[in-house]
Order: structure tokens, then sequence, then C-alpha cells
């Protein structure tokens, strides 16, 4: 008998499925879309299950409106994962599946290849462009981007080509419009260029025989130190895979990253190679997605959400810098890639392979225990020499907007020489603070309880908290007084003075504020490679894997806040980016130096970093770790409320508490700490609560967690706060 109701996952904050009834002229698939009535609205949704009985009567059971597919979004191993996710991260089906889909999908469009739209020259243009346009400098642009053959409308957008200049071209007839769509051809029988290869060191030969030797799942962490040629263990790995006929998943931290990760791997492989990231538009996002599912492309490079990209046939899945924070998301799904993508590599049987000089303290425990094999790279690839190391005190010495005399000298030794130069300040904007030097009075974000940051460039005090932004304040709200000064260092002053102290040398900043357009990031690198820019300014963003051959000194110009900061994670992070942005330096046959200024030299941490190495430090921190049950040998889970009135919200996570302690799953194992005020107490006008369980055992937080979630919901403040849960979270503030 066919079934007569199909049960419907949709992206709706609640946490169960929605029954309707299938009219007899559609025929839906159990993980296909269909669009189906929701209220007022019409919203897209996956089939979950196909039944004959439902909890409501069939007569107020409402239809389905269309069918939108006719197989299943995700293949039954992925689309398994992504059951395990909403499981494992107790986050609701319905808006699990909606965000592992691209956007097009989500908004009803077929699941087929779009048509892409791109300009060529004509005749008539390439004769305008031997005669010159004159003063139309976008025009005569846009013409010589064309002579090498067609290209795609949004690459002209992406570098600030707009539509209405090319309208203009095809209005006089220099350029045509045509209409592609991708086509999936057949990977040559021969993957791998004929290209000079790295001749490999004993221990990536190691590595890569270890890997290989491997049939079904396992996972391995490729512990390297900076400069030790991972990428060509990875690229090893990846051509084994490809003449095996399957595909395979690169992972990167960063858009920034893919650029140069992709020019390497199309440079190397004679297979199509497909992006995805969030900068991508909805038909791009969507066509590298078919891409990966039609094996149109052998190899997907791309940031967290590439993870849930279907593949035909997958072979291997690369995590690069395992360790890197933004794996983790951070709203939503709150999951966690790396972790993820090992589920997924068990789920498909493939190797995993993680990536990192500084593996994350969790990843190293586990290959240390042997529930991971450890690969070990301990030498630098090539002619790159270690870096020398040291700390400066900058107690009593006068800071020029960060910069004290013996670290400028140091600047300009480097700068005299040829070389390049890296100052890494994780505080974009031009000062953290304006405060009234009359009274003290300081400019605070109305909506949170955070201080607003000055940004010089556009003339205006932003909170990178709620983004609310104002004209700058010239009046002191306090007292009256005009008498205003900034407090602090940020990337944008540090830019402006660096401009007054070395005029000769060309400076360039590298942050969220200079890269917001698209391209941006990528055009600004470039340009670095090239030898454009003398000294780079950035934030975090600086820090992850690029390669600078001429950069020869770093300097991190403050590293106190992490010092003696309150989250246990903090010393980790601080070693993983001492060890990271130290490996800016001296990458090729230059040796390079880094410099770290602080006002503490004598802290045990930087003595560790400096005289031994990041694994010294590692086995360090895991003994305390141990000592203090912290994780690895616990697991958290953060539970986050906020509301308009802070009673509410407190009282709400004390229920949530005694729920929690006095359920009987809840033993001796178990500990509940809180409920207390978020780090940042007041953000966007809500004030927030958090409150912290901790358990022994992975498998009973999950049994607990979701055994007590329908009775938390139930809470008479439940529907006053908005709350929500951060399984194993990165970040307690």
């Amino acid at each position: 008998m066919r079934p007569s109701i199909a049960r419907v996952a949709l992206p709706v904050p609640l946490d169960k499925q929605f029954d309707y009834v299938i009219p007899g002229h559609l025929f839906p698939v159990i993980g296909g879309r269909v669009s189906v009535p929701f209220g007022r609205q019409t919203l897209v949704g996956i089939v979950t299950a196909m039944v004959n009985h439902s909890d409501f009567p069939k007569e107020q059971l409402k239809p389905i409106k269309a069918v939108l597919d006719a197989q299943p979004v995700w293949p039954e191993k992925l689309y398994s994962l992504l059951i395990w996710c909403s499981q494992f991260y107790q986050y609701p089906l319905g808006d699990t599946l909606h965000n592992a889909m691209p956007a097009a999908l989500r908004k009803g469009k077929p699941a087929d290849f779009a048509t892409l739209q791109e300009w060529q020259i004509t005749a008539s243009g390439k004769d305008k462009l031997m005669q010159g346009l004159g003063r139309a400098v976008k025009q005569q642009r846009a013409l010589q981007m064309l002579v090498n053959g067609a290209i795609p409308h949004q690459e002209f957008i992406d570098t600030e080509i707009g539509s209405a200049v090319l309208k203009s071209l095809e209005e006089k007839g220099w350029v045509e419009r045509i209409e592609k769509k991708p086509t999936v051809t057949k990977w040559s029988t021969q993957v791998e260029r004929d290209v000079e290869k790295p001749k490999l060191n004993h221990e990536q030969a190691l590595a890569i025989a270890s890997v290989n030797s491997q049939t079904g799942f396992a996972c391995y962490l490729l512990e390297g130190v900076t400069g030790s040629g991972k990428t060509e263990v990875y690229l090893n790995l990846i051509k084994a895979v490809l003449e095996q006929g399957k595909q395979a998943l690169v992972l990167v931290p960063e858009i920034g990253l893919t650029p140069q990760t992709i020019n390497r791997f199309k440079h190397r492989f004679n297979v199509p190679v497909d992006v995805i990231h969030s900068g991508l538009n909805d038909t791009e996002r969507l066509n590298a997605w078919l891409s990966a599912r039609d094996k149109a492309a052998g190899i997907i490079i791309g940031t967290r959400s590439a993870l849930l990209t279907p593949f035909a046939d997958l072979g291997i899945i690369i995590v690069d810098e395992e360790h890197d924070s933004s794996y983790k998301q951070q709203d939503s799904l709150r999951y966690h890639a790396r972790d993820v993508a090992v589920m997924r590599a068990h789920k498909e049987q493939v190797p995993i392979v993680l990536g990192s000089a500084t593996p994350a303290l969790e990843t190293l425990h586990n290959a240390l225990s042997g529930k991971y094999h450890h690969l070990t790279l301990t030498q630098r690839a090539g002619s790159a020499v270690p870096t020398t190391n040291k700390v400066l005190d900058v107690k009593g010495l006068y800071l020029d907007s960060g910069l004290s005399a013996p670290l400028i000298a140091e600047m300009r030794k480097h700068l005299k020489a040829g070389n390049q130069v890296m100052l890494f300040l994780n505080r974009r904007g031009f000062s953290p603070a304006l405060m009234c030097h009359e009274c003290g009075w300081i400019a605070e974000c109305k909506r949170c309880d955070a201080y607003y940051t000055f940004h010089q460039y556009s003339n205006e005090i932003r909170c990178h908290h709620c983004g609310s932004q104002q004209p700058v304040i010239h009046q002191c709200q306090g007292c009256g007084s005009t008498q205003l000064v900034t407090v602090g260092v940020g990337t944008e002053q540090l830019e402006l003075q660096l401009a007054d102290l070395f005029p000769e040398y060309k400076a360039i900043r590298i942050d969220r504020d200079s890269t917001r357009r698209k391209g941006s990031l990528e055009d600004a690198l470039e340009s670095i490679r090239k030898g454009e820019y003398q000294i780079l300014i950035g934030t975090q963003m600086l820090a992850k894997g690029h390669h600078f051959p001429n950069v020869t000194l770093v300097a991190l110009l403050d590293v106190d806040g992490s010092l003696y900061s309150s989250d246990f994670r903090a010393s980790e992070r601080l070693a993983q980016l001492f060890i990271q942005v130290a490996g800016r330096a001296g990458r090729a046959s230059k040796p390079g130096e880094v410099i770290l200024q602080t006002h503490h030299p004598e802290h045990s941490l930087l003595q560790a970093l400096l005289q031994k190495d990041y694994r010294h430090f590692a086995m360090t921190a895991l003994e305390e770790r141990k000592l203090a049950q912290l994780p690895p040998y616990s697991f958290l889970t953060l539970f986050k409320a906020e509301a308009n009135q802070s009673e509410v919200v407190e009282d709400f996570l004390r229920q949530v508490r005694f729920t929690l302690e006095s359920h009987p799953l809840f033993d001796d194992s178990c500990m509940v700490l809180g409920p207390t005020p978020s780090p940042l107490a007041k953000r966007a006008g809500k004030y927030r609560w958090q409150l912290l369980l901790q358990t022994q055992h992975r498998s009973l937080m999950q049994k607990l967690l979701t055994s007590a979630k329908p009775a938390i919901e139930l809470l008479p403040n439940a529907k006053k706060v908005r709350w929500n849960l951060d399984i194993e979270p990165q970040d307690l503030s």
C-alpha cells in the first residue's frame, strides 16, 4: 500500500517534524525537498519518512503543494551524518538540513547547474581597444580583461567593474553576453600535470606511505613544524586518491587561504578543482556543490561549510590547520567542522588527515592515547631556516602607537636590507576607546556592556559586538568637555603612525574592515607577494598559513591580554598564535626573527615557548587540564540565555540547573556551574547569562541533555527568553 502521509522537517525552531497528506499525483522521496504550507507561509522542507498513520486526524492535515526533487538531496551516508549532527548538537533537524543546503536549494530552485552569464569582446571592441578609450578607464580595463577570452559576469563585479559599465559597452557593440551552463566532463587519465615537484624527505615519504597503506577509515594527526611541507604531503595523498577515480575534500580555516591553495592544486593536478566558501554568490555555490555531487570536480577546497557537500565518490578528507577556532560555528548549528569531518570520514569509510603545526590539545590527546594515528614532520622543508625568537620587555618604555623604540630600530634594519616586516595586533579600528581627558568618561554602546571602537577612516564609533555605529562624538556626555582622546591602539592607528615613521616604505593593513569588498583580500595578498608593500599590519587573518618569502621580521605587539585570561583555552590560543605568526618569518632561505612585546617577560608561558617548543607547552598544559578535569578530560555544554530583563534570564537558568541536578541520570561525575552573567553581560539590548554543565563522559552528557531538554522547554520562563546550547564550546564568552 502506498504511504499517504509524508513527515517533513521544516526550517522552524521546533524540534519536531510535521505531517502532510501526499496527493495522488505527487511522488515525494525520503531525503528530497517538498514545498508545503505552514501557517500563512509556504516553506521548503525535507521528507524524513512516509507513513500511513499520524497523531492527528487525516482531515486536519494539509496537502503537499509540490515535490521539488525526484532523488534525495544528499547521499545516504551524508544524510545519516546530518541526522547525527542534529542529535549530537541538540539542534532541530529541520534547521540542520536547511543549513546544509546551498541557498538556491533552500529557496526551492532546481538541483541543477545554473546558467552563468559571461562576456566576450567583439571585433569592433578589439578595434576600439587598439585606438584607446581616453578617460573611460573602467571601460578600457574591461576590454583589456576580455582580450584573452570570455569572463564570467561576477568576475567583473569582484573587480569593481559594475553592470552599468558592461551595459554601456554592450550598447556600443564592443562586448556581447553569452549564456553558459557548466558541463560535466570526464577527468583526464593523467591526473597529475608534468610539473617540477619538491623532493620528499624521509618523514614526508613515511607519512604518505602510512596513509596510503590504510583501507577504510583511519584518522591521522599530521603534526608538522611550520614550513615542514605538510601541503606537499596532502598533494601526494590526493594524487593517490584521484588515480583510484575518487574525489578529495580539503578544508581550510579562512576564505583568504583558498586562492593560494587552489592555485597550487590547479597547477599540480589535471582534474577540475572547485572552491566552496561563504563569499560565493548563490549560483556559484550551487554549481560548485553540484560539481562535487556529480563528480564534475575531482577536488573541493573550502571553508567550514564545504564539509556538508555531497560527493559522488569521496576518497579522502584533509583538514588543514585543524586547531583553528574558525572551524567552530558560533551560531545556529554550533558544530565543530573538524569533529564532524572525523565522523563523516568514519561513515564514508575513508581516511582523514588533520594537519597542524600546533594541534588542538583535544586532537593531540587523541593521538597520544592511540585513538588517532600520529605522524610527525620535524624538519623545515627546502632551504627554510629556523627563526630567532625573543621577548622584548616594554616596562617603562614609551610606546608610540604600540611600538617601542627597540622594535622600531629592528624594523628599520630589516627594511633597509630589502625585506618585509609583519606587525601583528589583534585589534582592528583606530582605537579601542574614546575617553574624556577631563572626567574619564568613555563612549559606551548603550545596547551592550562594551565600549565603542573609534574608526578614523569612516570617522565613526562602532560596537564590534552588536554592530551599532554613529558619527564620532565631539563632546563628553558626562561633563560636556570637548577634550576627548583615544585610548589604546588599533590597526588603523598603527597604519597611520607607520606612515610617519617610515615614509619611504609602503604599509598595508589587513583586517575585517579593510577586506570587506569581495576579492579585496586576494588582491592585497597578491600585492604583498609581489613586494608592492614592505610593512604588513594585520589581525589574526594575516597569521594563518600565508606564504610570504620576503618577510624576515614578525612582531606581536600586545600579548599581555592572553596571559591572564579567565578562559582556560587562552594560553593554548596564544601558544598557537605565536607559532603560527612566527611561521610567517624566514619561510625561504632568509633567516627570520620574531619579537614579542610584553610587560611580563618572565611569564612561564612565554619562557616555555621561547626556550622549548609547542609540544613542550602542550604536554604541560595537558597535565594541568588533567588535574583540573578540563577538556579533553571532561566534556562541557554551555547553556546561553538572553532577554530584556536580567532577572528573567537568571531565574530561567536556575530552573535549568534544578532540572539537570534532579534528573535521574545526573550523578557524581556531573557538575553544574552557574548561572552567571556572560562575560559580555549585555549585548544588543539583551541581558545575557550562562550555565555550564560538565560531565566525565560524552555519552552521559548526550543522554542527559536529550532526556532533560523536553522538560527544559516546558519551564515557566522558557518562552520569555531566547536560549541555546553550545555542545563542547570553544569559547566560554
